[in-house]
């Protein structure tokens, strides 16, 4: 077992003499995690298994004395090295389940996020399900993909598979049918899409007759996907759709499914034996569009003609695990190395999408003004002085305009009404010196329960019977932050014989309601959709999302904002109460998500912020982190920021830090290099201490 590198002239001279069985040697990806081992290894072929050794096949290697999984990448007629090279243990499938596009594309990623290859393949290849695998290969017209795809469209898939192209979504955009026409003439536009809240829809099926046109409120941007996913497949091409929960990908597969167009989903959230058959569908050409969460965005399709990504500000599209890609930039990468389509789009447009729109990568598609006043709610944000006139009713969390709105609104239909927090008191402080309560076991927040006159803690669960302000030893409390499930119950007591439903975590999520009157109270991201829009949408507490101490709060609190507002219907209202950031506030009240985008980019660019230049967090032990600060070999203009402490230390434990490494754009590449070559020294030397470089990190403080 050699590590491969590239053969010098010595190499060449003293070229070692074959082994006895052996039909060759194969290029094998091996399954560690550790930096300094992130390359092929050499491993022999017995020659009772040279037809099943193939590039893409999963195979099973001793390693370090240990049998692990691994890929094979290539092959060889012999090695590189003197000596004697160990066997491959076993073939586990001959299914080459690992394209050669999606290599690339994982070596493209852990490249870009400073980690390993197999990390990367951990999210790309899902476990093997061997009866699964045998269900799909059993019909005769099955075959197993090429390591690399030959160009030239894919077989016909027979009449009645794919829809008629309707057009009608793209119609409220200048260049949207333009955008059509070049995806099924097989080009590589890419767009940066602003979508309306409400917009035609006109899907066409080869089975069913053209739907009539109508507005649909908050789902419209389903109907424009499933359009240019239609004009892709008619063009001979494939497409990889990723969508942050699932709700929108049930909204989307319905969508698709009403069109007629065939797609599979893949999500994380499915059963083991589920995903691998879809995962398998996509690589044996079966699966023309593929549709989910983060998992998609690896779906081993051939010819891909159109990658999309919507809502791309959601932090679900962020991959929890090493090395952290977010999916909007995999999808990015993957389209240059594709040379496909690319949509990105949302209600809100976030300042790395605008980059890539000001870069000249993509092209921006929006409305004209007029047609967004035409398509949007009406959105109000009384000031204090607007307040004020009404006295002390004024001065309430819900004041008196709030309740005419909801009590107009709800003769004609359901009315919706967004809280940032779940719970009954989820925040709670001393009563006489305002002091957060905290736990006193684990320091966590406390909150109260309905119904439960002591609080408890938000973390551990403790409940906290004798609590005793640590600042003016007061025993009461007071609340600070008002959750859904108390304002749910204010608003039966101020609107008898109301029905009102609440949506959330705490209480479950509610797909949809029906059109009759009630009041739907929901936290964000958990806004049921309702049959014809929501009359009216009442948007409490603006500064807990817009006031957050954190780059990006207003961009998420703009986007959390719009995603309501657009399930309202068009020219009716909505109030946005609770003194939010300004800009974000007024953005809302525009309906001007590009212009907000702008407007931050420019600030970010003033200060030296992300997406403008490119950052590194590295946190972990103060120790670890002094030593891999010094063996960092930083390119030109970038600099360190910190450590800051993060943690108190614990008995026997070290104190957490964090250190920034920031850099120009241009050289994000170098300092991606710099963090990966500084993780492999230390994993080789195995140093003690945890440690966690993050490129780009989603949350900085």
């Amino acid at each position: 077992m050699t590590q491969t590198h590239q053969p010098s002239l010595l190499d060449v001279r003293s070229a070692p003499r074959p082994q006895a069985d052996v039909a060759g040697v194969a290029q094998v990806l091996v399954d560690v995690s550790l930096p300094h081992l992130d390359h092929t290894f050499d491993y022999a072929i017995p020659t009772k298994q040279t037809d099943q050794v193939r590039p893409g096949v999963r195979v099973k290697v001793r390693f370090a004395g240990v049998e692990r999984d691994g890929f094979v990448v290539s092959r060889t007629a012999r090695p590189n090295h003197e000596g004697t090279l160990a066997p491959l243990r076993r073939v586990v499938s001959g299914v080459p389940v690992l394209t050669g596009a999606v290599l690339d594309l994982a070596r493209a990623v852990s490249a870009r996020y400073a980690g390993t290859t197999m990390d990367v393949l951990r999210l790309a290849v899902p476990p093997r399900h061997a009866q699964t695998e045998k269900s799909v290969f059993d019909k005769p017209s099955v075959t197993a993909p090429q390591w690399r795809e030959e160009p030239g469209a894919l077989p016909d898939p027979g009449a009645g598979s794919t829809p008629e192209l309707a057009p009608e979504p793209w119609s409220p955009y200048p260049g949207g049918a333009a955008f059509l026409r070049r995806l099924q003439a097989g080009d590589a536009p890419r767009a940066v899409w602003s979508a309306l809240p409400t917009g035609p829809v006109g899907v066409r099926s080869a089975e069913a007759p053209r739907a009539e046109q109508q507005l649909v409120s908050g789902t419209h941007w389903a109907h424009a996907i499933t359009a240019a996913a239609a004009a892709t497949v008619l063009g001979g091409r494939t497409v990889v759709v990723c969508l942050p929960d699932k709700r929108d990908v049930d909204t989307l597969h319905e969508v698709m499914s009403t069109a007629g167009l065939e797609h599979v989903v893949l999500t994380a959230e499915q059963g083991r034996a589920a995903r691998y058959r879809r995962f398998l569908l996509a690589l044996t050409g079966q699966a023309r569009v593929v549709i989910g969460t983060r998992s998609a965005a690896f779906a081993p399709v051939g010819q891909l003609g159109l990658v999309v990504c919507w809502d791309d500000g959601d932090d679900l599209h962020i991959e929890p695990r090493a090395p952290y890609p977010h999916i909007r930039e995999v999808l990015a990468l993957r389209a240059n190395l594709a040379g496909a389509a690319a949509l990105f789009g949302g209600f809100v447009r976030t300042p790395e999408s605008q980059l890539l729109v000001r870069d000249g990568w993509a092209r921006a598609l929006q409305a004209p003004r007029a047609v967004v006043r035409e398509h949007a709610a009406r959105v109000q944000a009384p000031s204090d002085v607007d307040l004020d006139r009404e006295g002390a009713a004024g001065r309430a969390r819900v004041p008196g305009a709030a309740i005419r709105m909801l009590r107009a609104a709800l003769a004609d239909g359901p009315v919706l009404v967004q809280v940032p927090r779940a719970g009954y008191l989820p925040v709670v402080a001393c009563v006489q010196c305002r002091t957060p309560a905290r736990c006193t076991h684990c320091h966590g927040p406390l909150a109260l329960a309905r119904g439960d006159g002591g609080a408890r803690c938000s973390w551990c669960a403790r409940a906290q019977l004798d609590w005793r302000c640590p600042e003016c030893e007061h025993t009461g409390l007071r609340a600070v932050r008002v959750g859904s499930q108390r304002t749910a119950e204010e608003l039966g007591r101020a609107f008898p014989g109301v029905l009102v439903r609440t949506s959330g975590a705490d209480g479950g999520v509610l797909p949809s309601v029906d059109g009759a009157p009630q009041l739907v109270v929901a936290t964000p991201g958990a806004e049921p959709t309702a049959e014809g829009g929501y009359t009216a949408g009442l948007l409490l507490d603006a500064n807990v999302l817009s006031s957050r101490p954190e780059l990006g709060a207003g961009v998420e609190a703009l986007r959390r904002w719009m995603r309501a507002a657009a399930l309202v219907r068009p020219q009716h209202r909505v109030m946005l109460l609770g003194h939010g950031a300004p800009v974000p506030v007024q953005a809302l009240v525009r309906w001007d998500p590009a212009g907000f985008a702008d407007r931050e980019l420019d600030e970010r660019a003033e200060l030296e912020f992300p997406p403008l230049v490119r950052m590194a967090a590295i946190t972990g032990d103060a120790s670890a982190v002094r030593a891999f600060a010094r063996r960092l070999e930083l390119p030109d203009e970038a600099v360190l920021l910190g450590p800051v402490q993060l943690t108190e230390a614990e008995r026997g434990e070290e104190v957490q830090v964090q250190l920034l490494a920031r850099a120009p754009r241009e050289h994000g590449p170098a300092l991606a290099r710099t963090l990966m070559h500084a993780q492999a020294i230390r994993s080789a030397r195995k140093e003690a201490g945890s440690l966690r470089v993050r490129m780009d990190p989603d949350r900085l403080t």
